[in-house]
């Protein structure tokens, strides 16, 4: 049994076994990523009548995404994984939205700051990407998806919605680690640095 959370758009997370979704929540809330995301997990595992001890591994979004929602998914799952000793990886959260649609895709995502996160793919497999720019930089490839692009309707114009879905993230880690790959770092994938820094003698 596997859980996986995301948070680099909406606050979501899914108990997945095999290819089945036992059970699952998610909500777009973009300062609710704190608030919310525990009170899912309990749920979770109350749906499915199951424990942290039935956990076997969990899955986190690695973004991109601004940096506060993206830090409580991570943080999160690295507290759950130390506390029911399981192994934790890390998976970027445009691959999941990328395979759940499949075909060739160009996944954007909200960066704020008038930006977008973006990737490309051809059948879940990336070809660019991630990266961040503005809406208009972006060479879609492909059919456009997700939230972000919407907000953007004269640089992706006929782009579908969407978030990230943790039980698709869920799938890539497998799908990858069938394949041999064994690397799923847990760095977050902030591509720029977060909003507020300091800078000594500025």
């Amino acid at each position: 049994m596997i859980l996986a959370i995301d948070t680099s758009a909406a606050v979501s997370a899914a108990l997945v076994r095999d290819d089945a979704v036992l059970a699952e929540r998610a909500e777009f809330a973009p300062r609710g990523h704190a608030e919310l995301l525990s009170g899912f997990i309990e749920g979770l595992l109350a749906d499915a009548d199951a424990t942290g001890a039935d956990i076997e591994a969990i899955v986190v979004g690695t973004g991109p995404a601004p940096f506060t929602g993206l830090r409580v998914g991570l943080v999160t799952a690295r507290t759950m994984g130390f506390a029911w000793n399981v192994p934790v990886y890390g998976v970027c959260s445009l691959d999941a939205l990328a395979a759940a649609h499949g075909g060739d895709v160009t996944v954007v995502t909200d960066a704020r700051r008038k930006e977008v996160y973006w990737a490309t793919y051809r059948d879940g497999e990336r070809l660019d990407g991630p990266q961040v720019c503005a809406a208009t930089d972006v060479q879609p490839h492909g059919t456009v998806i997700g939230r972000g692009a919407l907000l953007y309707p004269e640089a992706f114009p006929g782009a579908e919605g969407g978030d990230p879905d943790p039980a698709w993230l869920a799938r890539v880690y497998r799908t990858q680690a069938s394949a041999g790959i064994t690397d799923f770092p847990l760095e977050p994938l902030y591509l720029r640095r977060p909003d507020v820094h300091g800078v000594p003698g500025a």
